[in-house]
């Protein structure tokens, strides 16, 4: 690309955000209860293989199924899942934004902005709540409120339809490949901004990458 990524948030007429990842560092503690978990039974969870499903849900790629057929064992998933929810809130309590998030999304100022994410509203909006960002989107979407979630364009064209932009005018924020096909099936440009577990992902298809939301990073130019 000819401009910078601030640039093009710049010239968007609406910015929208994945969430898990990009927000809020939900994946690396979500990753870790695995990882832990295959570990307890005498298996290894590398991070390329778990990224299958980041973005997405476990109809793309399930560590539950992955797990059952390395070890031949059948798991009671509820208990299990329980677990690691108390492990993931307790690793998040006092979590903060990601780099570069807040100052991004506070000098937005009139232009339309949403949060699009694969994870339920329960999850998305008590985290922005609790982060006191919800009052700086104009909406959000999650799972159930389009019919298909990433890497399915729908939640994306939703957040389009509910801001009244249209989807060429939106500029996205991902951390994910099923993010980042999302966006661009839904006819969006991409910057693609990894974190500590997503950096194993190839973006060179993403139209801007960068390491981090700071404005010193959005602003880089090689």
């Amino acid at each position: 690309m000819n401009i910078t990524a601030q640039e093009a948030i710049d010239n968007a007429k609406a910015l929208l955000f994945d969430f898990d990842g990009v927000i809020l560092d939900t994946e690396w503690p979500i990753y870790m209860t695995w990882k832990n978990l295959f570990k307890r039974e005498g298996f290894e969870l590398a991070p390329e293989v778990y990224v299958q499903c980041i973005g997405s849900d476990f109809d793309t790629w399930s560590p539950e199924k992955y797990l059952e057929e390395l070890s031949g064992k059948t798991f009671d998933w509820k208990t299990e899942n329980a677990t690691r929810q108390v492990e993931i809130v307790q690793a998040l309590e006092k979590t903060e934004a990601m780099p570069g998030v807040n100052e991004l999304i506070k000098s937005l100022n009139n232009k339309k902005s949403a949060v699009v994410s694969s994870s339920s509203h329960n999850w998305v909006d008590s985290w922005l709540k609790k982060l006191n960002l919800t009052p700086y989107f104009n909406t959000v979407v999650c799972r159930g409120d389009a019919p298909r979630i990433k890497p399915a364009p729908d939640l994306y064209l939703e957040a389009a339809r509910q801001l009244e932009v249209a989807p060429c005018d939106c500029l996205v924020i991902e951390d994910s490949m099923n993010g980042m096909l999302s966006a661009h099936e839904a006819g969006m440009k991409v910057i693609a901004a990894p974190n500590k577990l997503t950096s194993v992902l190839d973006f060179s298809n993403a139209d801007w990458q960068v390491t981090s939301l700071k404005t010193s990073d959005l602003s880089y130019t090689k």
